[in-house]
């Protein structure tokens, strides 16, 4: 188990996001995983949940994804088969045909599955005003 294991599982999952490869961006997510964010009232409890709500926001609000950077990464290991990975996130993202950049904090926990790192758990929060 390496943290540069994780961070390759973790950048698989931003670069997919951020070039709106949405069959990509949800095989890193395993299909029991869940999802909380800030922007959506419920959490979601599994990996298609999610991707029923990114088709929502795709047809009713015209949702798109148009780049995605990571930084200020941290690793945390947990045992052989968990690991928490932290991040900020910088999103370019589409609705209603705006575009406008987002500043987030996003944690994903990952297992070892399979001998392969999938995320079982993604958080969302805002970047607090300074």
């Amino acid at each position: 188990m390496s943290e540069q294991e994780v961070l390759k599982a973790a950048a698989k999952i931003v670069a997919d996001f951020g070039s709106h490869d949405v069959e990509a961006y949800f095989s890193g997510f395993t299909a029991e995983a869940s999802f909380m964010f800030y922007t959506h009232s419920e959490r979601l409890d599994s990996r298609l949940a999610y991707q029923n709500l990114w088709a929502k926001w795709e047809s009713e609000d015209g949702f798109k994804v148009h780049g995605c950077k990571s930084s200020d990464q941290l690793v945390q290991l947990i045992g052989d088969q968990a690991a928490v990975f932290s991040h900020l996130v910088e999103s370019q993202i589409e609705f209603g045909g705006e575009v406008s950049t987002v500043h987030e904090r996003e944690t994903i926990v990952f297992a070892l599955i399979d001998s392969g790192w999938l995320a079982v758990h993604e958080h969302l929060s805002p970047v607090p005003s300074e």
